[in-house]
Order: C-alpha cells, then structure tokens, then sequence
C-alpha cells in the first residue's frame, strides 16, 4: 500500500522553453504639464502598483510559480512614452497588458498599439477626473484599429484618495489575467502526437494550421515506434525505471482480471507489462519535455524533447493489437503525481484526440489542476436507472464520462477543499491526499477483445459533490473551431446501483457521473438535451466551475462559444464585442469572426 513517505511536492519550475509570459502594467496618464499631469502622477502609479500586487499575490502559473507583473518605468502621457513602455515590455516577455487610468488621457496615443498582446483598460471610477471618458475613449480606438480590448469599470464611484480595488472591478482584473496568462503560454509551444489517426476519430486528425493560426503553435509527430526504439535501445534513465517499478509495487494495486478468465495473461507476462508500460511513462515524458540524462547516456537529441506542452497517444489499433496500451501512461501523466514525486500534472489525450487535448489544456493552464479526459458515453434519465436498478434517482439524470485511459487519479475526488472533494493544484496536494488517490485507484489487467497486448486500466468512482466543468472544442467544416462548456456537479449513486450501472458499460475503467447545470433552455434545457447537443465522443472536465474563464480565454483566441450554462453576469468579452449585436452569443461569432484568428 502507499505511504505518505513515498511523496514530496516538487518545486515549481518551468519544464518547457521560453520564459513565462508576464503582464505588463502601463498606468497612463493626462499629458498637460504646469500642474495638470503633476497631481496626478503618485495616484496613477498607485494604481499600477496595486494591480500588480493584486494580480501577482492571487495568481499561479500552471507550473506554481507566481504570475509576474512588469510596471512601465514611468506613467505614459503620449507616443514616446508608450513607445519606452513597449521596448520594455518586449524585453520583458510581456504578452498581456493591462493599462490603468484615473483620468483623461490621449487615447490614441497611450495604448496599447501591440497586435499580439491581450489587452485591458481599467478606468478608476471618480467624479474629480473622467476615467470613465478615456475608458470609452481608448476602447473605441481599440475597435476602431482592430485591438479588441477588456474594458474595466467599478460599479460605484470612489473617492480619489481611494486606494482599494473594488470587488467587481478585481473579480475582472483577475479573469482577465487568468485567461491571458493561459493563452500567451500556448505561444512558441508544441502540440505532439504519438502516433496518428486512432480508429478514424476526428479530432486525432491533427491540423497544423489550426494550432498555428489560433494558438501560434507548432503540430509534431512521432511514429509510434519510437517507443520501442528507446525500450529496445535503453533510451531511458534506468535509476528512475527502477524507481517507478518499486513505486508502482509500492503503491499500483492490480485488480482482478474481470474480463480474459483462463485465457487472460500469466503472473510473468503481467509483470513484463508493468515493466514495459512504466517505460512508456517515461519515455512519453521525455518524448515532451526532454530529459538532461538521456545526455549523459550518449542521446543528446533525445535529451531535448520537443517542447511539448500537450501530448497525444494514437494507440488503437496499430499499437494496442501488439503492444500493451497506453492507460496507465496517461493516466500516470494526467496525475498531480508519480514515483518522481508531486507536481504539475502533464496533458496527454487518449487516442491522439487533439481537440479534446486543447480543451484539457486550456482547463489546467486556467486552474493549474489536472485535467480529465472521458467518453461522453451514456445519458442515464431518473426513469431509466428506476428501470434497470429499482431506485430512485435524486437528479434529474446523469452522464457516464468513463474512459479507460486518461482520466487523472486526481479525479477519485480524494483531496479535499474546505472538507469537500476536490481536485487541487500539485502546490496544495498533500503526501496524504495523493495516498488517498493512489489507495482509490486499482489497475484492471486489459479487456484482450480489445487491447490484445495487455496493459492495465485504472479503475475509480469520483467522488460525488465536486463542482466541475466540462469542455470540448469542435471544428466545424466552413465554421472553425467553436467550444463547448457545460458547469455541473458529481454525483455518486449508492454502491450497489453504480455497480449495476457500471456493469452494463465497462466495469474495469474509471467512472465520473456527471449532472450540468440546467437553465429549462436550449441545449440545457435537461440532462438529455446536454447529451445530444454535445458535439463529440470526448470531453474534458476541470474542477470548479470556470465556464466564465474560458469564455474569456475563448473570446481571446477567437474561438466562439455554441454551449454554455454560464450566468450572463459572469460572461466578461472584449469590450469590441457589444458592437456585434444584442444577442450576445451571435455577436460572439461575428466578432470572432470578424477579427478572425490571433496569428493568421
């Protein structure tokens, strides 16, 4: 069994190239000398200075590591000084910028004029000076060239010497942040896929010029075989293989062979599996992020991985008929832990699916939690479970997200926030909460019908009572990509009703019952319509409810919404967006649309 002994957290440290972008502050300010720009210059750079500290005491990279604010070395009051602002903030690595004002400035002339950058105006909210006119002032010229831009205004009027962030205006500093820090860090990185095109799934067909055009990414591939090279080859850091064997005895409970009866594997063949999977762990990981040992043992190109920030494994078929499958590899990868210790979950899609794998990224780059990766298999109504179970049902349905490979351990729902379920980022994960994840997950030996090589499949029930979200993107032919988001909890039927229900599905693979939100409308009209508007056999799901950042996230990299159930008040889009038209969603297409991709 595990033991506390067996973890540590990792430091926090930034596994892939390139610096972490950081946020550029720029407090501008009302140009006119003889006294005007002079009175105000101590408040202007307090404003500055308390949004950084805001944005930097709140905020995490995915990786742990706090979010970095770079303030403009003076206020900016006009054309040159924007111009010492933004040669500084290139220096910096600046993606995202927030201006700040209290009052009138030169619109024109202090903004943000970058094409790549996220940007927001925050406006103070007084009487004495009119922040609110530069506000509108600076957004309209951000419309007016093509430069979408946040607006930030406080609902109630402060005083001048008022030096706090209001509550509404922080919840929208913070959003913003949240989302332009997410998507400035997919920038220069690497989508790579293991393989191809898994059982003709769709989403595996990888298109290089999507994650080029929205998220300025680079598309790699490497043949499956790879693998086999580096096992036969020795490609791999044997201390750490042997680590990872003591740790998986220590702690990988192996279930009973629920599905093969005589004709499943040996004791012996078993063990070589083990062996053999756990190699594929780590050469995955190597295969994304490099690996500086493999430089000491002679394979200085396989030492540099290949910057991967998201990974997917093809497997089925041309893999899993000979080879054993790859779900204790995502699983381990997906996890907020392994024999290395715990740290920041990795992102690896089952069966190369790269759509579903962006929406798992977007979920951790937002949160810094491990993603989930499911089928969305069967809708369960209450009179359907009354039917095949005899019990009552105490929602009004549920989905079966089940999958049998990269569904995190993160997900059994055995950390806790405020003694509730949760699933926390690596930096509060406790020695005990990732125990508890490990001692609720047991290894099925794999269905041979399916995976003639063998492999093991982790197999959990979430625990219910989570708040969780549920995304998947979605090309559409003519269209372009568009996202889906459904805010709901998890639930967890008595034992002997999931069994039975489990049963009828497949009982040896990870199970997350899942109920959305429901509005009485449209697609969230109920569980069932959830079910049917759902674009594909994949989601993603994320702890929390953070439909309202990956709107904002969304609206960035011009990708509309087409499903969503969350509350209006929440939805925070560029301020370019309300020239589109009052029906929110459909002025949410035209100006993706209109403003087109990031980087085309």
């Amino acid at each position: 069994m595990s033991t506390p002994d067996a973890f540590k957290v990792t430091s926090p440290v930034n596994r892939l190239h390139g610096e972490m972008p950081r946020i550029g502050i720029r407090p501008t300010i009302d140009g006119r000398r003889r006294g005007v720009r002079e009175s105000l210059e101590v408040q202007t750079m307090n404003m500055a200075k308390a949004a950084a500290e805001l944005i930097s005491s709140n905020l995490r990279y995915p990786n742990g590591m706090p979010v970095e604010c770079v303030i403009a070395d003076q206020t900016i009051g006009g054309a040159a000084e924007a111009a010492m602002c933004a040669e500084k903030f290139k220096n910096s690595n600046v993606m995202v910028t927030l201006t700040v004002t209290p009052c009138w400035c030169y619109g024109s002339e202090t903004m943000d004029m970058d094409p790549l950058t996220q940007k927001a105006v925050w406006g103070f909210n007084g009487t004495e000076r009119p922040g609110a006119v530069y506000l509108a002032a600076v957004l309209a010229a951000h419309a007016q060239k093509g430069l979408p831009a946040f607006g930030i205004y406080g609902h109630d009027v402060q005083d001048a010497a008022d030096t706090t962030i209001p509550a509404d205006v922080s919840e929208k500093i913070l959003r913003f942040a949240r989302a332009g820090i997410a998507a400035a860090t997919l920038r220069g990185k690497s989508y790579l896929s293991m393989g191809s095109v898994a059982m003709g799934i769709a989403g595996s067909i990888v298109d290089p010029e999507f994650f080029e055009d929205y998220f300025n990414m680079r598309c790699i591939s490497v043949d499956m075989s790879e693998f086999i090279r580096r096992v036969n080859e020795n490609i791999y850091d044997p201390e750490e293989f042997e680590r990872a064997m003591a740790w998986i005895k220590a702690n990988c409970k192996q279930y009973e062979d629920i599905y093969n009866g005589k004709d499943g594997k040996t004791p012996e063949q078993q063990q070589a599996i083990w062996e053999y999977v756990a190699k594929m762990v780590i050469i995955a990981r190597d295969l994304m992020i490099g690996n500086p040992k493999l430089a000491e043992l002679g394979f200085g190109e396989e030492a540099l991985g290949h910057n991967a920030i998201a990974a997917g494994f093809q497997g089925q078929r041309q893999w899993t008929d000979h080879m054993p499958n790859g779900d204790f590899m995502e699983t381990i990868l997906n996890s907020s832990f392994d024999w290395n210790g715990i740290r920041e979950a990795f992102v690896v899609a089952t069966e190369n699916d790269a759509l579903n794998g962006l929406a798992m990224l977007f979920g951790h780059l937002l949160t810094g939690t491990a993603s989930g990766f499911s089928d969305v298999r069967t809708y369960w109504s209450p009179e359907a479970v009354k039917k095949a179970t005899g019990f009552d049902l105490d929602v009004p349905g549920m989905i079966h997200l089940i999958n049998s490979g990269a569904t995190t351990m993160d997900a059994t729902g055995r950390q806790s926030a405020d003694g509730k379920p949760a699933m926390k980022p690596f930096w509060e994960i406790s020695a005990d909460e990732a125990k508890a994840c490990l001692d609720a997950t047991s290894w099925v030996p794999a269905n041979l019908g399916y995976f003639r090589g063998g492999g093991f499949s982790s197999r959990f029930l979430t625990r219910g009572g989570m708040p969780v979200t549920m995304s998947r993107i979605n090309l559409v032919k003519g269209l372009g990509p568009v996202l889906q988001i459904a805010e709901g909890y998890t639930y967890e039927p008595p034992k002997e009703i999931h069994d039975q229900l489990d049963k009828r599905t497949d009982p040896g693979w990870p199970t997350t019952w899942f109920v959305p939100n429901l509005t009485g409308e449209g697609a969230f009209k109920d569980v069932y319509s959830v079910m049917a508007n759902w674009g594909a056999n994949h989601g993603a799901f994320n702890y929390g409810h953070i439909g309202a950042d990956l709107i904002t996230m969304a609206a960035m990299l011009r990708i509309p919404v087409c499903m969503h159930n969350v509350p209006e008040e929440q939805i925070f889009r560029p301020n370019a967006w309300a020239a589109f038209g009052m029906d929110k969603e459909g002025a949410d297409y035209r100006a993706c649309a209109n403003f087109g991709p990031l980087y085309r």
